[in-house]
């Protein structure tokens, strides 16, 4: 028996073990010939079956999609610096929403928490629909920190005004990163990808909406 460093026999010789077993159980000694032929057809069968499970491992993560490989190549890519960025502009806003202070904490605290549940809602429909074209999504913070577009903020205090202020110009900043996303997926036909994107354009456009009109009494004094 072979052994693999650190002297333990290899799954290999484990598996000539249970092979001759069951090979000796089936048929008498006196028929050599007929246990070899087994043995050997058998062996083959599952070193056929290791080759076929490592090609498998080795796969490129492609699915099934209408669409042209140019474009599902180039929707990923949009789509994951997107994914990106949502995953920025989420923390910034839970950032926020757990520093705000003065009056206006609750209003401004509620507020905030509401719009990152948004936000953070739309990160799995992204990477699923990365996935449903045959390419590969983000895999780490790390990804996530190459590919944003939008600003980290780790400043001590930020005056509520400018929380607001910030937040209003990344969700602005996200929206044009749709949009551009909807222009390129409507080039490629993608209609799924642009009927998501028109969701939460919208949804996008109303936190903007509710971010400027909190912040005039703010910037007004």
């Amino acid at each position: 028996m072979s052994e693999v460093p650190g002297g333990h026999a290899s799954s290999n010789d484990h598996l000539d073990e249970r092979l001759d077993e069951g090979l000796e159980e089936t048929f008498p000694a006196s028929d050599p010939v007929a246990v070899h032929a087994l043995r050997k057809e058998m062996l083959m069968l599952n070193a056929d079956a290791v080759k076929n499970a490592e090609r498998r491992r080795m796969a490129p993560l492609t699915g099934p999609t209408q669409l042209k490989r140019e474009a599902t190549r180039d929707i990923a890519g949009a789509l994951n610096a997107l994914l990106a960025d949502v995953f920025a502009l989420y923390i910034k806003t839970k950032n926020f929403h757990w520093h705000v202070s003065g009056p206006h904490f609750r209003d401004y605290h509620l507020l905030l928490d509401e719009q990152a549940d948004q936000i953070f809602a739309i990160t799995d429909p992204i990477a699923e629909r990365v996935r449903k074209i045959g390419e590969g999504t983000l895999r780490s913070v790390g990804q996530i920190a190459q590919r944003q577009r939008i600003t980290d903020n780790e400043a001590d205090y930020v005056s509520p005004a400018d929380m607001l202020a910030e937040l209003r110009e990344s969700n602005l900043q996200l929206l044009q990163g749709m949009r551009e996303t909807h222009s390129l997926c409507s080039e490629h036909d993608d209609v799924a990808t642009t009927s998501l994107l028109e969701v939460w354009i919208d949804e996008a456009e109303r936190r903007v909406w509710f971010l400027y009109e909190a912040g005039r009494t703010e910037r007004t004094g």
